[in-house]
């Protein structure tokens, strides 16, 4: 029996080995040993991430929510309360363009905790659907678009988008129990305060409920006099207000919150000069041209009330530099 002699020295096969085993080593940094297996989270690179999914149920929304859609603007047309709606879907888009690097850097990690906000929000679609209740419809849109960017995108994504969720909050109409539950109080309020502003400079007024009796005329402070248009344009505008000319979140807070006394302040004064033009001047000019112009008349002087209070803020507590 013949043997074949086999040669000494590295065969191809072994080189090859050697070569992948070298490349592995380079490819792989030693890692030092802590006795425990470490596990790499979980996550979704942008270029790995399938966006078709996405795409996909964003345009079942869209089709999902088309007859929701039409009616809230029309909404907006026609409800002067809401007129300021139409400035929300442009301001939420700046809002997600003007985060975009910051979104960018965010890790995806889908998550099956998102299934819950979806099926949240599609079952208070079909309460509203169901009961004919406009309120809820709308606002389910938010709950299942948050949902979705949960389950898909992951919880920092929510985290980071949540201001934007609350300004789209602010494009829908009041329901009718909550609206009307606002605006009584602030006729009462204001036909009260209207009225003591009168007998302050000595006008003669009887108030029953709403209605200021003057010697001239009685003088009704309807509902749409209540003062509720302005208080949601005036709290809508401080809120973009604050975002683009404050940083800090308590001062942008506090703008907002500055927003409500401010309204119901001017409405006064707009029903205290109602008054006295239809006691000392005329009635008819009084709850005419001189009722609209002074709308937007005290809703100029409100933005001038909200500049005053960023500028005593500021003056108040002023903004450390960083350093500090």
């Amino acid at each position: 029996m013949h043997e074949t002699a086999m040669p000494s020295g590295p065969t191809p096969s072994d080189a090859l080995g050697s070569y992948e085993r070298h490349a592995g080593a380079l490819a792989e940094p030693a890692v030092p040993s802590t006795g425990h297996t470490a596990v790499a989270p979980r996550t979704a690179s942008r270029a790995s991430f399938d966006w078709v999914p996405l795409l996909i149920l964003g345009a079942l929304i869209a089709y999902l929510y088309r007859h929701i859609a039409v009616k809230l603007v029309i909404d907006w047309r026609d409800l002067p309360d809401f007129s300021h709606g139409f400035l929300i879907p442009f301001f939420a888009a700046f809002l997600i363009w003007d985060k975009r690097k910051k979104l960018q850097s965010i890790p995806v990690q889908p998550t099956w905790a998102g299934i819950a906000l979806v099926a949240v929000g599609l079952f208070e679609l079909l309460l509203g659907v169901l009961g004919a209740d406009l309120f809820l419809q709308r606002t389910s849109f938010i709950l299942l678009a948050g949902g979705i960017i949960w389950t898909l995108l992951g919880t920092a994504f929510l985290r980071e988008l949540k201001f934007v969720f609350f300004v789209l909050l602010l494009a829908i109409p009041l329901p009718a129990i909550l609206y009307n539950r606002i605006t009584f109080p602030l006729q009462l309020r204001a036909s009260e305060l209207a009225s003591s502003l009168l007998q302050l400079i000595g006008v003669p007024v009887l108030r029953d409920g709403n209605v200021i009796q003057l010697p001239a005329m009685p003088l009704e402070v309807a509902e749409a006099c209540s003062g509720i248009r302005s208080l949601m344009s005036l709290f809508t505008v401080a809120v973009i207000y604050g975002y683009f000319l404050e940083r800090q979140s308590w001062r942008r807070t506090v703008l907002a919150l500055s927003a409500v006394p401010i309204a119901v302040a001017a409405n006064v004064v707009r029903i205290f000069g109602t008054g006295l033009c239809v006691q000392y001047w005329n009635p008819e000019k009084a709850l005419g041209f001189f009722h609209e112009f002074s709308g937007w008349l005290m809703f100029v002087v409100s933005l001038v009330c909200l500049y005053l209070v960023h500028i005593a803020m500021r003056v108040a507590v002023p903004e450390r530099k960083v350093g500090e």
